[in-house]
């Protein structure tokens, strides 16, 4: 009897130990997210009246990092890369497909394209 609760535990430790392990790996996974790039002060509602693109910009200038807004989520987007950071600015108010390790709502951009 003893054995089989030992035996059982450890299977049950082992499970665990598992299930652990899957957001872990899913967390570094690379993933494309196709969605209107804006900034994360305004994210899906831009404050200032005018173009969507206008309004980013404008807040990228006071310091708000780009975002991603795809259906009714919105994603932080991370990188200090010059040419991500220009292809951003290019596409500010329009689709885009980033692609990035997602964490939450923060995504850390390792490339960004025009979306479809």
């Amino acid at each position: 009897m003893k054995i089989n609760r030992i035996a059982t535990a450890v299977l049950g430790m082992q499970m665990l130990v598992g299930l652990a392990a899957v957001p872990a790996l899913a967390a570094g996974k690379s993933q494309t997210l196709t969605g209107e790039v804006s900034d994360a002060m305004c994210g899906a509602k831009h404050e200032m009246a005018g173009k969507a693109a206008d309004c980013t910009r404008a807040c990228m200038k006071h310091g708000s990092k780009y975002a991603l807004v795809v259906g009714d989520k919105v994603y932080t987007l991370e990188t200090s890369d010059k040419s991500a950071l220009d292809k951003l600015n290019d596409l500010a108010g329009a689709k885009a497909k980033v692609t990035g390790e997602v964490d939450g709502t923060t995504i850390a951009v390792k490339s960004v394209a025009a979306g479809s």
